[in-house]
């Protein structure tokens, strides 16, 4: 076989509610980012992998765009593939429907399991209590973020057991319409550790230095800057070397912080923010 083997685990996942779609995989694989995960918003979200088929990812995604169904999508791309058995594919469609396919050539343990918004599965696993993690997991955190789902999702499959190889990269793919940075992005969470010998830990550590980055506290927590609160940050940011104006001061010690996201002027403040900048 000419494609990469991409043993592996992934789920597939998505939040109607909030319009995010998205795939978290790990692999004893160099980079399984740059082959499993694939997605856009409003449309779906596939794993490729196994002996993987890379093209699953952008004619699946096109498929689901026409109007495909998750089951149409796995039935349509595995029946015009010749190396259909030693594949696997998991997707989730724009409503919520999902499939997992798992060729019947594929290395042991390979499984997967579905329901409304996931699509679990896995190849050269320990054993099934791997895939049988990440949807139990799933299900239990739901109402929470979805990159927080998924990535509690694939801490709970490695404790379970698995790629039974081991450890080797990880990777976190959740798109939203104009979610990403600036409002001019898709990608809400674009992460990838691809050599490493505890990705799921270290694809964790860099969520949340994303999330303290492009995280959003809802407006009604924000605090107000009053007089005191005013003079406060003036002084912390007259230490730090950014003098003049709180106007001017703020945002220039926030852009070179990477915090610029989480600004809006200078009547309140993020507490996030604030707690950056209490800490330096």
């Amino acid at each position: 076989m000419a494609d990469p083997v991409v043993a592996t685990y992934s789920i597939a996942g998505c939040d109607l509610k909030a319009g995010q779609w998205g795939v978290v995989t790990q692999s004893k694989f160099l980079a399984v980012g740059s082959v499993v995960p694939w997605a856009e918003p409003g449309v779906g979200a596939i794993a490729t992998q196994a002996y993987a088929n890379p093209r699953y990812g952008p004619e699946g995604l096109a498929l689901l765009r026409s109007g495909s169904s998750a089951e149409e999508v796995v039935a349509t791309r595995t029946a015009a593939d010749e190396g259909r058995d030693h594949r696997q594919l998991g997707v989730v469609d724009g409503r919520g429907g999902s499939a997992s396919f798992t060729g019947s050539e594929c290395f042991s343990w390979a499984g997967g399991l579905t329901g409304p918004c996931f699509a679990a599965q896995g190849n050269i696993l320990v054993g099934d209590e791997t895939v049988a993690a990440l949807a139990t997991t799933f299900v239990a955190s739901a109402g929470r973020a979805l990159a927080e789902r998924l990535l509690e999702c694939l801490a709970a499959a490695q404790a379970a057991g698995g790629d039974r190889r081991g450890q080797q990269s990880a990777a976190l793919l959740v798109v939203e319409r104009a979610g990403g940075y600036a409002g001019l992005s898709d990608l809400l969470v674009d992460l990838r550790v691809d050599d490493h010998a505890q990705p799921v830990t270290e694809l964790a550590r860099l969520y949340r230095m994303h999330d303290l980055l492009f995280g959003k506290t809802p407006r009604e927590d924000w605090v107000v800057v009053d007089e005191a609160l005013g003079a406060e940050l003036q002084e912390r940011l007259g230490r730090l070397g950014y003098e003049g104006p709180l106007l001017a001061a703020f945002p220039a010690w926030a852009g070179t912080e990477n915090l610029e996201e989480r600004i809006d002027g200078v009547e309140q403040i993020d507490p996030v923010v604030l707690g950056e900048l209490r800490a330096r």
